[in-house]
């Protein structure tokens, strides 16, 4: 089942129609803003329209460099990325004499980002970019400003927290280590993340994200 409505899509290509476009799609950790950003794109390009798919997570700071600081157990909180990175190639995605951009991109099976991993070229009419912290103040505060509209997607809690961990699970932790994960630092990233839904542009509401 296609976590879209209609009117998503519609939404995300009038946005287009005005040269080119970026649009956030926020939420929490296990929340299903990957997978909603993903079906989004591939509606928006049936519909005719050039759109690219560029995530926050390929700002992660290195592991090894986490490791450095002492933030690798903390791995997903906001002092763990690059916010300055991520709002310079957005800058970079906004600017017209660009012809070209290289996004990073975060690999779950290496727990690391590949850079130079997606292209964004000059014919691209909409940019979706998803992450935990659109929305949040601080180092982050450009990227609202730098979106034309940023979508939150909310889902049911416990649903939330069982694709967590799940999620977990699936790249290797034991079911232990899963949950507590999920309840320790991804609830307090969660909790961080869910006090900004309200300055977002639209609030998408399911109750199942496939």
């Amino acid at each position: 089942m296609s976590p879209l409505a209609e009117e998503h899509v519609t939404r995300a290509c009038r946005l287009a129609g005005r040269g080119r476009a970026l649009l956030g799609i926020a939420g929490q950790p296990g929340g299903g803003k990957s997978t909603f950003a993903e079906a989004l794109l591939a509606e928006v390009n049936a519909k005719g329209v050039r759109a690219a798919l560029v995530g926050m997570d390929g700002f992660h700071i290195a592991d090894r460099s986490l490791r450095e600081l002492g933030l690798r157990e903390v791995k997903g909180a906001p002092e763990t990325f690059d916010a300055a990175g991520y709002v310079a190639m957005l800058r970079r995605l906004r600017d017209p004499a660009e012809q070209l951009v290289w996004a990073p991109e975060f690999r779950r099976e290496i727990e690391d980002a590949i850079q130079s991993a997606v292209p964004v070229p000059s014919e691209v009419e909409l940019v979706i970019t998803e992450g935990n912290y659109l929305l949040l103040d601080g180092p982050w505060g450009s990227v609202r400003d730098l979106c034309d509209e940023v979508w939150f997607v909310d889902v049911d809690d416990d649903l939330r927290k069982r694709r967590l961990a799940a999620r977990h699970e699936f790249y290797g932790r034991t079911p232990e280590e899963a949950w507590e994960r999920t309840l320790g630092s991804d609830e307090r990233n969660a909790r961080t993340v869910a006090e900004t839904r309200l300055r977002a542009d639209l609030v998408v509401t399911m109750s199942d994200i496939g």
